[in-house]
């Protein structure tokens, strides 16, 4: 019987080299790691033989046929049933007063065969799929947007926009392709719920710990929650180029402000009123006509409070309603 070994990096704190590099920014040091060794403290990168290539990709040709708007999904292996209604919802393509909107899940891999033979099935059916070798975990998920930055910048810098979300988060794609038009710039565009003088949490029993070590700045600059923000193409592409020179945060949407801010863009409004929730908002179709997103949707309720959509997509709604009432999540 033969045996395959994989080469395993990992950085403390979830700092982890993007360049290719083959080393820590932090820490010098190398390990190599058993098959089904793991740790939760730290992140981890694989590849075989050092390659970092894409496992799977969607099927779509961006030159013939440029997409208004590419919205990536960060998902994990197992949330198929997620896919699988964000697919029929919110996720389905579309053309939108002639404009192209395309749906694509960012994920990553685990060590048990099974499940790359499952993902490989889901992307044979579907075509929707972007995957690249390293290890699906909280820790990575700035990993896995850069992944879908990468691809964006390689095989289509023709979009429009991107977004980024996640599988647990309903969006609005008729009222934001509709605030997207209105835009008089299709370039340099970075907005969602945008966070300003936001500090670092220094406990280390938190979620989002960060240490002085990773980040020492008593602020992090202007960023966008990472439930979902939209930038223009450019900028995407723009942010995978500098992210090969800059020391990786785990927190996903800090980092990309992080790299924003060196590119000397500002994060923008997208409305004169709040559109990006990454709170839930109670639902309500009238409240739901005139938000983009909304945060912590079941399957089941996302698929519900879509189909209640569109039925009402049609009625008016009166100016007396009462305020969005939102359900607020913890950082433990």
């Amino acid at each position: 019987m033969g045996f395959t070994f994989f080469y395993y990096q990992f950085c403390g704190h979830g700092l982890v080299d993007m360049a290719g590099e083959g080393y820590c920014k932090i820490s010098s040091q190398k390990w190599y790691l058993p098959i089904l060794q793991t740790t939760q403290n730290f992140c981890y990168q694989f590849s075989r033989t050092g390659q970092n290539l894409f496992l799977e990709l969607p099927d779509i040709n961006c030159q013939r046929n440029p997409p208004f708007l590419v919205i990536l999904v960060s998902s994990e292996l197992g949330e198929r049933k997620a896919r699988m209604i964000i697919r029929k919802t919110w996720g389905k393509k579309r053309v939108l007063s002639d404009k192209l909107i395309v749906t694509f899940f960012l994920l990553g891999n685990h060590f048990w065969s099974y499940k790359p033979f499952n993902v490989t099935m889901e992307s044979l059916h579907y075509k929707d799929i972007i995957q690249k070798n390293f290890i699906d975990s909280y820790n990575n998920l700035t990993l896995k947007t850069l992944m879908g930055f990468e691809w964006i910048h390689k095989f289509c810098p023709q979009a429009t926009f991107v977004m980024k979300t996640d599988s647990d988060m309903f969006v609005n794609v008729y009222y934001l392709t509709e605030l997207l038009q209105k835009q008089k710039r299709t370039t340099q565009l970075y907005t969602g719920s945008i966070k300003i003088n936001e500090k670092p949490i220094r406990n280390p029993d938190k979620k989002w710990y960060i240490s002085e070590e990773e980040y020492p700045e008593y602020f992090y600059p202007p960023f966008c929650s990472g439930t979902g923000y939209v930038l223009s193409s450019d900028v995407a592409s723009q942010v995978y180029i500098i992210s090969k020179h800059t020391t990786v945060l785990k927190l996903e949407d800090v980092f990309i402000g992080m790299c924003v801010a060196t590119l000397k863009i500002q994060p923008q409004q997208l409305h004169s009123e709040p559109v990006f929730f990454p709170e839930k908002v109670i639902f309500s179709p009238c409240h739901y006509m005139k938000i983009v997103t909304s945060h912590f949707s079941t399957p089941s309720q996302i698929l519900i409070y879509w189909n209640a959509l569109e039925r009402y997509m049609d009625e008016k709604c009166s100016n007396d309603q009462k305020p969005l009432q939102l359900v607020y999540g913890t950082n433990d």
